[in-house]
């Protein structure tokens, strides 16, 4: 029997679930095109903010290496030529990148060791106590902390009349610069440059180490691992990516720097050095714009290891979710 609807009722009494649901769908797009021009226009705001940051890189970054690089395939007339390359063959250009990577490998591994060593004895203490907020602050500073002012502090250190060099002497009849002042050749650098890859090694592989959950090394000790199993198979692997993407950094880092190395050798030896000799007087006859096919074989290696780092950082992130 089909019942009839009082003839007095509002029509929304008689409205289906299905007419409703329908409704709300057309109100929600209608808000959502409303909105639409509001959501662009604040896009729109935010990338204008970036603005200033965009024309920085463009005139003082994007601009000038373009140039660096760009001068190296160019001849003394202005015509392009590929000539110039003939450079990575001359002996001295050989030395020279030769030293660059020495000195970037060996710096890279002595501070990405003592830097992990560092990370793995912070991580047993609190993240917001005072010895953490400390020696992250210290680590901030001293990862920037080169060129003229780290040069003058090591050579007042130990230098070949530094304060360190002359107690030696006095003390222990030994002068480490006997033979020869070592801070002022080329593996003498590795000195400072370990200087500033520790802390920059604190920095970088810090976050991946607090990213070692507890609950790994317990669930581990339940199965009936020991904790040098537990290491050696669950927390040096899940490490490993971030250890060795911090080592590309702290070798790019080594690779690129050049004030204090200037500050330090007069003559070439590494690359930024040889770069700043063919600059003031073109030493490779027969080429020109030597300095600009160095810079261009740096920023194939440099885009080499940021590259290889890149790909170990999305490896390694996926376990410091």
């Amino acid at each position: 029997m089909t019942t009839a609807s009082a003839p007095g009722a509002p029509a929304a009494a008689s409205t289906t679930p299905a007419a409703t649901l329908v409704t709300s769908e057309n109100a929600d797009a209608t808000a959502r095109r409303g909105a639409g021009p509001r959501v662009r226009r604040r896009v729109g705001v935010a990338w204008l903010g970036l603005t200033p940051f965009a024309v920085y890189v463009l005139l003082f970054l994007a601009v000038p290496a373009l140039i660096a690089v760009g001068s190296g395939l160019f001849d003394a007339a202005g015509r392009p030529t590929l000539a110039n390359l003939a450079a990575f063959t001359d002996p001295s250009v050989l030395r020279a990148f030769g030293g660059s990577f020495g000195i970037s490998a060996v710096s890279a591994v002595i501070g990405g060791v003592i830097g992990a060593l560092v990370c793995w004895a912070l991580a047993a203490l609190r993240p917001d106590g005072l010895v953490r907020s400390m020696i992250d602050s210290a680590a901030s500073v001293l990862a920037q902390f080169g060129g003229v002012m780290l040069a003058f502090a090591f050579i007042a250190t130990i230098g070949v009349q530094g304060l360190v060099t002359a107690w030696l002497a006095s003390t222990f009849h030994w002068d480490p610069n006997a033979g020869g002042a070592f801070l002022y050749t080329v593996p003498g650098l590795v000195i400072p440059y370990v200087y500033f890859q520790v802390p920059l090694m604190v920095l970088t592989f810090m976050p991946a180490l607090e990213g070692v959950k507890t609950q790994w090394g317990e669930a581990a000790a339940t199965l009936g691992a020991s904790r040098a199993t537990y290491w050696r198979r669950v927390a040096l692997p899940v490490l490993a990516p971030a250890f060795w993407g911090s080592l590309l950094l702290l070798f790019a880092n080594g690779f690129s720097s050049f004030a204090t190395a200037a500050a330090l050798i007069s003559q070439g030896g590494i690359v930024p050095l040889t770069i700043r000799a063919q600059l003031t007087s073109e030493t490779i006859i027969g080429l020109q714009n030597v300095a600009g096919v160095l810079a261009l074989g740096m920023v194939v290696v440099m885009a080499v290891v940021m590259g290889a780092y890149s790909l170990l950082q999305r490896r390694a992130a996926r376990w410091q979710r």
